[in-house]
């Protein structure tokens, strides 16, 4: 974990940008008002301390027009009038429902910004798929990588109501301290020792009091907000697990693979207990601290007033009084004691959103480096000078040169592994590992993978996608869908599914075919998109590509011999001896 320093200044990075956004107003609006009431909840806490001195004078006296006076209405004091408590209490309920009210809409519009904050830089140029490409999941994830997903839904949430919580709650600690010190000053009077006088001795015996406690807390807790950090990550990694096994039952299913998932989804578990038990073991001790320290400080104040008391130099509405002074002020002064774990939980959350936002900041800051993709209006794809690499460095292909001529089909073959697909990548602008220039012609490009991405929603919406089903229409959607082989699935167009689930690997490349003929792309690269299918249907489909898409380049990865058939020209990828590769373009 960082020190205090860079910690409070990543906190100070995250909760700043929102209150000086375009919502500034109505978030600083909100938040004063939030403030304001907090202080009236402090402020009737004070009057209820000279209350409770009337009111145990009053019971101490025998005084019963009094009780009833300050119990239902009020009382005429000497030092003015006094409210009755059912005035105050029903002030204070207001209060306090519109203080937690006002509280909860501020935390939802401060965590919808700060979401679609984190959303907008994570998917800008790309950084979520460079993040991608340099991090796994448990151990292999780096620090501020793991499960980006955690990080923009439970950590923003956590940080947003932590830090409301805490800093209004300290706010109100402060105001407390400073309105009851006095009282509590005046009301200790001075105390002698060794001949001595002590002014206002109960105020000092509340600072060593806190002082002795805090530091004790500390030294007990400290490790909690890397258990907190750690337990975060372990719990992200066992729900990711659980995921992962959810979206491939099938695949799991065919290897009878049960045994194996369970052994691992079991580690994972291991993990999140193991870490639980460790904050276990420490929040014992750190809550036995606690309530010692709490159980001790109700007792303390009457133990030290009470001589008093006993002496008749004070009254039993004097003593409650100061009982509840040095309540106010010791616990004002133990904020830190009271709040630790609350403080350990957002310091470890304050850790993982800071270093996940430097994490997407290094990914934006490289977007420019690697391989840059020009469109500077040539008609051809070209490749100038590239040189291909993996994340870990080593290099796929060096220094190739490449034109890919509209009009022309072309067919990419070499052994897997080779860098066929990474060329694929490189051409749509994507791959940030590398050096050269890809000069990109005008017009529109499509590039379907071998498993196709499925969105959520209707099915109209996954064949439409990245465009929205309305901007082509129900009969092109349908048409495209007919075109593909996909009519059986026409009726359920509107029908919301998992349909990355529901579709075989068939019919999700059939859909792909069908994004193709609906979108109409200058450019179509297909790697191994038809893989899935035999090869009759896939000669079709590829007929129907041609037919329908004219005026299309089409480019594809294929291994078997049918499919490179189907195109004019080959694209091999050579192995070299020292494990680099190289283009040969053929006839």
């Amino acid at each position: 974990m960082r020190g205090l320093g860079p910690f409070l200044r990543d906190a100070w990075y995250l909760a700043r940008p929102y209150f000086v956004s375009e919502e500034r107003w109505s978030a600083r609006g909100l938040l004063a008002a939030i403030v304001l009431l907090n202080l009236s909840m402090v402020a009737m806490d004070v009057v209820l301390s000279y209350w409770n001195r009337a009111f145990y004078n009053a019971l101490q006296d025998k005084n019963w027009q009094d009780f009833l006076d300050l119990l239902l209405t009020w009382k005429v004091t000497p030092t003015g009038i006094m409210p009755g408590f059912c005035g105050v209490a029903a002030i204070y309920i207001v209060v306090y429902v519109y203080r937690t009210y006002l509280n909860q809409w501020l935390q939802i519009r401060w965590r919808r910004w700060l979401t679609r904050s984190l959303l907008d830089k994570w998917m800008a140029d790309r950084a979520y798929y460079r993040i991608s490409l340099g991090s796994g999941t448990g151990a292999t994830a780096t620090a501020g990588t793991d499960n980006p997903d955690q990080r923009i839904s439970e950590d923003a949430r956590d940080f947003v109501r932590e830090s409301l919580s805490l800093s209004l709650d300290l706010l109100s600690n402060v105001v407390s301290l400073f309105s009851f010190v006095t009282i509590l000053w005046t009301l200790s009077g001075p105390f002698v020792l060794l001949g001595v006088g002590i002014p206002g001795y109960m105020v000092w015996v509340a600072l060593i009091y806190a002082v002795v406690g805090t530091w004790f807390t500390h030294l007990i807790g400290r490790p909690l907000a890397a258990l907190n950090f750690r337990q975060q990550r372990v719990e992200a990694d066992f729900r990711f697990g659980l995921v992962r096994l959810r979206e491939n039952v099938e695949g799991v299913a065919l290897y009878h693979g049960e045994a194996e998932e369970q052994r691992g989804l079991s580690m994972r578990f291991h993990e999140v207990a193991t870490n639980w038990w460790a904050i276990m073991q420490r929040t014992k001790l750190l809550n036995a601290l606690i309530a010692g320290y709490g159980q001790a400080a109700g007792v303390f104040p009457i133990i030290v007033a009470a001589p008093g008391y006993f002496a008749g130099r004070v009254a039993l509405g004097g003593m409650m009084q100061t009982v509840n002074a040095f309540g106010q002020v010791q616990g004002a002064m133990s904020w830190v004691v009271n709040s630790y774990s609350v403080l350990a939980n957002w310091r470890a959350t304050v850790e993982r959103l800071a270093t996940f936002d430097r994490e997407i900041a290094r990914a934006r800051a490289a977007a420019d480096r690697g391989v840059v993709n020009a469109a500077d209006g040539e008609l051809a794809y070209r490749m100038e000078d590239v040189t291909l690499a993996l994340p870990d460095g080593r290099i796929l292909m060096e220094h190739a040169d490449l034109q890919l001529e509209r009009g022309a089909s072309v067919v990419v073959t070499g052994r897997s592994g080779s860098g066929k697909s990474t060329l694929f990548r490189a051409l749509a602008g994507i791959w940030p590992f590398g050096a050269g220039t890809v000069h990109r012609p005008p017009g529109t490009s499509l590039f379907l993978p071998q498993r196709p991405y499925i969105p959520l929603g209707t099915l109209a919406h996954a064949v439409a996608y990245p465009a929205k089903p309305d901007d082509h229409g129900r009969p092109a959607i349908e048409a495209a869908m007919r075109q593909a082989g996909l009519d059986t699935l026409i009726p359920r167009l509107d029908d919301e599914d998992k349909w990355a689930q529901a579709l075989s690997g068939g019919e999700q490349q059939r859909l792909a075919v069908a994004r193709a003929l609906l979108l109409r792309p200058d450019w179509l690269f297909l790697d191994e998109a038809t893989a899935s299918l035999d090869p009759e249907s896939e000669a079709e489909l590829y007929a129907t590509l041609k037919r329908e898409l004219p005026d299309t380049t089409i480019v594809s990865i294929a291994h078997r011999a049918s499919v490179v058939a189907l195109h004019a020209r080959q694209l091999a990828f050579q192995r070299a001896e020292d494990g680099s590769a190289r283009l040969v373009m053929g006839a």
